[in-house]
């Protein structure tokens, strides 16, 4: 039995499809059951036969701050794809993300160990690794400053993977990958999916950051390819291609067929965007949507590179256009009904 933290996400929803495929049998952990109702739609998006497939998933209504409910979801569990984490650059919520990702993140590896599971996957992030200048691509090797200026997210997912590192200390074994900027359909109104409705929309804005894209779909089976090989205690980054924010909005402006963004931020905009948006949030009460963190992130020029698993696993990333092209389709249609 294959136990899957996080499975109403975007990584957690498609990786549930690919085991699904692979007659696996699954079981998923849900907060509310619109979160399943959002994994049925990811399912439509590349088959018509979603009933038999969704059946082999058995779902537990808990979290992973629950450690009672998730006692029993890991009775006869031998494998743990953890993906549950929370993501936000607004700096209010990093407490709440320190108890989700870490001490979330905690339960789960001490109850792989209660439960002599085989293996563990951790989904991290590219955040965790060290930006060096004296590098030109950034590896697994850029090991974590703390001295660095790094962000509550960033901290957050690092402390997460202290909790791995050490349950591997303990015996079990783990596999950790490193994510660049995921794309993929389903979640329109959340993370990278709000891009896509922004661009279709036609937000005018861009920047020249630079940094690594992956595909969904490649996050998910890299994961599964990982479990099933022998390898254990590694890490992967996974970056199919290092793109510019401007390169990926105007793809994404050309597969919707309409004009591309126009406008671009500069240094002096972004500041003058996240002040404002701070002043906006301390005057109404709302949260904030565009914080420091996000504006000066869409600046930077980091470049990443996948050559461990492309050599280890002999593994090929999907191209980010072709990624794309299939997420606007899927944007569309889900328009359309």
């Amino acid at each position: 039995m294959i136990l899957v933290t996080g499975g109403t996400g975007l990584v957690g929803s498609h990786l549930l499809f690919w085991l699904s495929k692979e007659h696996k049998t699954i079981r998923a952990i849900y907060r509310d059951l619109s979160g399943i109702d959002a994994v049925k739609k990811v399912f439509g998006y590349y088959t018509d036969d979603i009933k038999p497939l969704f059946s082999k998933i058995e779902w537990i209504q808990t979290d992973i701050l629950n450690v009672v409910a998730l006692e029993q979801a890991f009775v006869g569990v031998s494998e743990v794809y953890h993906a549950a984490a929370m993501v936000s650059f607004n700096p209010d919520d990093y407490y709440a993300m320190r108890k989700s990702n870490i001490e979330g993140t905690a339960n789960i590896v001490n109850l792989c160990i209660d439960n002599q599971i085989k293996k563990l996957c951790y989904v991290s992030s590219i955040a965790t690794l060290e930006k060096s200048a004296k590098s030109n691509l950034i590896t697994e090797h850029n090991e974590w400053n703390p001295e660095s200026n790094n962000y509550g997210y960033a901290i957050t997912k690092y402390g997460a993977e202290m909790e791995v590192w050490r349950a591997s200390q303990e015996g079990l074994k783990v596999v950790i990958v490193n994510p660049g900027v995921i794309l993929g359909p389903g979640f329109w109104k959340k993370g990278t999916g709000e891009l896509f409705v922004k661009t279709n929309k036609k937000f005018p804005f861009y920047t020249e950051g630079v940094t690594g894209f992956v595909g969904v779909n490649d996050v998910a089976k890299a994961m599964i390819h990982l479990m099933e090989s022998e390898i254990s205690n590694e890490r992967y980054v996974l970056v199919s291609e290092n793109k510019s924010f401007k390169e990926i909005l105007f793809s994404v402006a050309d597969a919707f067929n309409i004009k591309r963004p126009y406008i671009k931020v500069n240094t002096f905009l972004a500041e003058l965007a996240w002040i404002a948006d701070f002043v906006r949030s301390k005057l109404t009460g709302k949260a904030i949507v565009f914080s420091k963190q996000s504006a000066r992130a869409s600046l930077n020029r980091y470049e990443y590179s996948s050559e461990k698993i492309k050599k280890e696993l002999n593994f090929e990333f999907e191209p980010i256009n072709k990624v794309i092209t299939a997420t606007c389709s899927c944007y569309l249609k889900d328009m359309a009904n």
